[in-house]
């Protein structure tokens, strides 16, 4: 069954996100007679895709976790930093008209037939989506999107009215929920489990509130959450794909079966940054090359060695939506910033250690942070320390896991630091700290800039009176304010 549902869904969504869901104005209060046990998991589907794939290729790049190969040039633009406004359009159009538009469909049908459950998930899903594209680009169509014919120019909320727009939607939706009302199997998240849906809505909230916690105060609302401490209990992971073309992974069906291993390779700034700390994740993480693991400069595209590491996706690799370690990783800073309590701080801080190591196979954790361990917490650094003890861990944790995570919050602790070498004078052999990004050889931002959000997409704008000027990709997003 489950095998059967997804061949019909991604077969649906491939026909309908490319033709009849290019119109990102069809009115959603007007749907097709499709139940919403089949809408709901074909808007999961479209999500999972570019999160696992497009976002999870050049976030990647933006996380320096890889670069482009010197004998491939698919990636070339991305690598440095050359990027225009229709870079974009397939994200926009997929998750807009795709995603957006069968969840408002089953937010529609649910408060017809008075399902407070299809409601709930539907809003929550919608709540995870918008939280993307603030993340991606920060001003994005909110309060006035998806109207259809009713309103073709919908305004661009601010990133901040958005994150506060869809929390308000969460609790709202939350607090509706009636005893009783379900959503079906079919859901390929939680299988229709309520419980593990209200879990996973308060671990987005808390990661909605951390994310945004330098610019605005959240504390006593992370404070309510980590204190009620009913959050997801395992990974929140889109795992339905399968060993079969058109049903892999999609970061693996485009990188490793279309265009056959030859763009992506490991960049040095992961590669000796784990190297350097005899990190267990590396060969699982990365391939070797004769025993050792070799990573290219960002954008330097001079074939300098014979071989690079190349990363290992699995062809079923799920699309993590949120993992546990993110989860702990956000209560051992929020314990550390807002509890000033080092003890919950560093047993979150290991906990993360231990569910990152599981998702790969591995245990021990005490050997990366027991005392005097590569990784061990140090209770008597400064807070700003520990921020920094936690977001290196969150760079190699959400490595090849969550790449979009990853960038995002690398822009918002500042960690690894944007101040690293120059990539020209490390290829000459110049200074470079070890666990620091460079700036790409050919950097278009100028060298020592980087990518801060990403362009309007242009299927978003040319149509729309009510588009905002494109903003430099090196302006920050809104809640990047450390």
């Amino acid at each position: 069954m489950k095998k059967l549902l997804l061949y019909i869904f991604l077969i649906a969504f491939s026909l309908t996100s490319c033709e009849d869901w290019l119109d990102v104005n069809t009115d959603p209060n007007t749907p097709s007679e499709v139940p919403n046990e089949l809408i709901l998991p074909a808007a999961e589907v479209s999500i999972a895709t570019r999160l696992g794939g497009n976002i999870f290729n050049y976030s990647g790049f933006f996380a320096q976790y890889w670069t482009q190969a010197p004998e491939a040039n698919q990636y070339n633009k991305i690598d440095n930093y050359d990027l225009t406004v229709p870079f974009l359009n397939r994200d926009y159009i997929e998750l807009f008209a795709g995603s957006l538009n069968d969840l408002e469909m089953v937010r529609t049908q649910a408060t017809k037939e008075e399902n407070t459950a299809y409601f709930f998930v539907a809003t929550v899903l919608r709540a995870y989506t918008y939280q993307m594209w603030v993340d991606l680009m920060n001003d994005v169509p909110y309060s006035e999107a998806l109207q259809g014919v009713d309103n073709k120019f919908p305004k661009y909320d601010s990133g901040e009215d958005i994150y506060a727009g869809i929390i308000t939607e969460i609790d709202d939706a939350m607090a509706a929920l009636e005893e009783g009302d379900m959503v079906g199997e079919s859901d390929y998240l939680f299988g229709g489990n309520m419980n593990s849906w209200i879990k996973f809505a308060n671990s987005l909230k808390l990661k909605i509130y951390m994310r945004a916690s330098y610019a605005k105060d959240y504390s006593s609302e992370i404070q309510a959450l980590i204190n009620e401490n009913n959050f997801i209990e395992k990974d929140a992971a889109f795992s339905a794909w399968e060993a079969q073309d058109f049903r892999y992974n999609p970061w693996y069906g485009t990188n490793k079966i279309g265009l056959g291993t030859v763009n992506n390779i490991a960049a040095s700034p992961i590669i000796s940054y784990l190297s350097s700390n005899g990190d267990p994740r590396l060969p699982i993480l990365w391939t070797d090359v004769d025993g050792d693991y070799v990573g290219g400069v960002p954008a330097m595209k001079e074939d300098y060695t014979e071989d690079f590491s190349h990363p290992i996706i699995g062809e079923t690799q799920p699309a993590y939506f949120m993992t546990m370690t993110e989860l702990e990783l956000f209560k051992s800073e929020a314990y550390v910033r807002f509890y000033n309590d080092d003890t919950k701080a560093k047993q979150a801080y290991n906990n993360a250690i231990d569910y990152n190591l599981a998702i790969h196979g591995l245990s021990n954790g005490q050997d990366l942070y027991g005392n005097g361990k590569v990784y061990a917490w140090d209770s008597d650094g400064s807070t700003e320390d520990k921020i920094k003890t936690i977001a290196m861990q969150k760079w190699v944790s959400l490595c090849l896991i969550n790449n979009f995570e990853a960038w995002n919050e690398i822009r918002r602790l500042g960690y690894p630091e944007y101040n690293g070498a120059i990539a020209d004078d490390v290829y000459g052999g110049g200074a470079y700290t070890i666990g620091n990004l460079i700036s790409p050889s050919g950097n278009a931002l100028g060298s020592g800039n980087f990518i801060k959000r990403l362009l309007y997409p242009e299927e978003s704008t040319r149509l729309n009176n009510n588009a905002p000027e494109q903003k430099k990709l090196t302006t920050p997003i809104w809640w990047d304010k450390k």
